[in-house]
């Protein structure tokens, strides 16, 4: 027990002299971890400092984008890589998560446009062959507003301009059947003006919208009266005007595209705003024809065919045109108009005044249609004509007939006036021809054929005498004599030639000859006095003497 007191005590004063000594308040190993937090904190901070923004994408197909891999890029300059891949919530597009490069905040504005670079082969070529090595990627076309955005759409397109690409911006609107595609070309007379950048379907109206961009300068040739038509390539065409071919620009004769322009007879008209509304026409004569807005309709009630005949053909007055035929047949189940003898096809036509070179002007209507009850009157009838007989198309002929025996009377059909129609083509030459055919049955056709069976006899013994004149004539030509009457004949002018020569002025016999004419004139010289006392006394040729008495006869002697 004595030993272990002494320790006790020990431990006893060394507690309390450590009571007694005061403890320090930091100590230095605590410098380390302390400087090694603020370390990293910096580090962190200058890590988060350093990364740039983060952006979500959103793309229909994520084909060819890689998480970690995948660049974003601006004039072939990386800006950004993709982090994270990943689907909607929906499933139904697929959601980009991309890191941008410091300093790119710019960048980063609500009309900014982001498109996949990837090899592509296309009307224009092909492009992209670089990313088939390294891959696709993102590219970026920063826009130019004031409003920040993280959220962005991705296009698999290209854009067709920049959004801040001087131009014009409109809208088309067309049917179904005339839908164009995106970046198809928009082509002035042939002619690359512009492009289409959007192309949509509008299920409730049925009708196709499209959005065009015009570039600058040429924005300036699109007015108030300008007309957007397809552009199929080759528009091949036989009507009642012939064949026509018309060919666009190589591009939109591989892909199709629009054109435009101002139809002739029309003021230029006005520069429009942006987004305005124009129709897309399937071809370049509808688009003519709706710049007609103000027509007058009649309805043709035609008792021929009308096969040949369709929608768009043209009605002419005298080979002006004045109107166009809008349908063929037109309401077919209406009854007929009572006082008509016959089943007619109705027709629906079109008089457009504006044709004869007043689009610019009003157009009274009402004016136009008194003014044609009176052509009714007169005599103004339509016709079927053939137009072109290679493909048999028909157009409308309005021509004055004065010479109708019946009277016009005014008629409607299903609400629509009737225009006053006269057989016309073939069906007046069939009409013509059953009238011949009707006047030869009313003919006495057994004396004509008498007669000429009489006639035929007739000819047939006059040819027979012909023939026998032939073999004469024959008999003669081969005969041995005549066949040298060529030689007698230049054998008798051989002579005559002699003959001739020796009378020349000075041969001997030409000087007897003369000498001979000459004794012959002193002759007749000298018979003038004889003959003109024979031709004043013809006695003078019986007695000598006229004052003679005349001779007693004597009697016969008796012997």
């Amino acid at each position: 027990m004595s030993e272990d007191t002494p320790h006790h005590d020990d431990a006893s004063d060394t507690l309390n002299r450590a009571r007694a000594t005061p403890q320090a308040r930091f100590s230095p190993i605590w410098i380390v971890p302390i400087v090694a937090l603020l370390i990293g904190a910096w580090l962190v901070w200058d890590n988060y400092r350093s990364r740039g923004p983060q952006i979500t994408l959103t793309i229909g197909n994520a084909e060819g984008i890689e998480a970690g891999s995948t660049l974003i890029k601006t004039r072939n300059v990386e800006v950004g890589r993709v982090e994270q891949v990943h689907l909607s919530e929906d499933l139904s597009t697929a959601v980009i998560t991309a890191r941008m490069s410091p300093g790119n905040e710019a960048m980063l504005v609500e009309d900014s446009q982001f498109w996949v670079v990837k090899p592509r082969v296309g009307r224009e070529g092909i492009s992209g062959l670089g990313t088939v090595l390294s891959g696709a990627y993102l590219q970026l076309q920063p826009g130019e507003s004031e409003i920040e955005s993280r959220e962005f759409e991705v296009s698999d397109q290209p854009p067709v301009a920049p959004a801040g690409a001087a131009g014009l911006r409109i809208n088309l609107i067309s049917q179904l059947g005339n839908s164009l595609r995106i970046g198809d070309p928009v082509t002035y007379q042939g002619y690359t003006v512009g492009r289409v950048e959007e192309a949509t379907f509008d299920a409730t109206t049925r009708r196709m919208q499209h959005r065009v961009f015009i570039e600058a300068p040429y924005d300036s040739l699109v007015t108030e009266s300008t007309r957007f038509w397809s552009a199929s390539g080759i528009d091949l065409r036989l009507d009642s005007e012939g064949f026509r071919v018309n060919v666009e620009s190589f591009e939109a004769l591989l892909g199709g595209g629009v054109t435009f322009g101002v139809p002739e007879d029309l003021p230029l008209g006005g520069t429009v705003e942006a987004d305005t509304t124009f129709n897309l026409y399937p071809d370049e004569d509808t688009a003519r024809q709706g710049t007609f807005n103000r027509y007058l309709e009649f309805v043709l009630l035609v008792d021929d065919s009308v096969r040949g005949l369709s929608k768009g053909a043209p009605v002419e007055f005298r080979g002006v045109r004045v109107g166009t035929v809008a349908a063929v047949p037109w309401n077919f189940t209406a009854e007929q108009p009572t006082g008509r003898g016959g089943f007619a096809i109705p027709v629906l036509i079109r008089i457009e005044p504006q044709r004869l070179g007043i689009e610019n002007q009003e157009v009274d209507i009402e004016e136009w249609r008194e003014r044609y009850d009176r052509f009714f009157e007169l005599g103004l009838r339509a016709t079927l004509k053939s137009g072109n007989l290679l493909t048999g198309a028909l157009f409308v002929d309005l021509n004055f007939h004065r010479d109708l025996e019946d009277d016009y009377a005014p008629l409607t059909f299903a609400e629509q006036r009737v225009f006053p129609t006269t057989s016309g083509g073939f069906a007046l030459i069939e009409s013509q021809v059953t009238d011949l055919l009707a006047k030869l049955n009313d003919l006495e056709v057994e004396p004509l054929l008498e007669g000429l069976d009489r006639n035929l006899t007739a000819s047939q013994a006059m040819l027979e005498e012909v023939r026998s004149l032939s073999t004469s004539l024959r008999e003669v030509v081969e005969d041995p004599g005549t066949r040298q009457m060529p030689a007698n004949l230049n054998a008798t002018l051989t002579e005559l030639r002699g003959t001739l020569e020796g009378l020349s002025p000075e041969s001997a016999a030409y000087q007897e000859l003369v000498s001979a004419v000459e004794r012959l004139e002193r002759l007749m010289r000298d018979l003038q006095p004889v003959a003109r006392t024979l031709s004043d006394n013809p006695r003078a040729l019986l007695f000598d003497s006229l004052d003679a008495e005349d001779p007693l006869p004597r009697a016969p002697r008796n012997d």
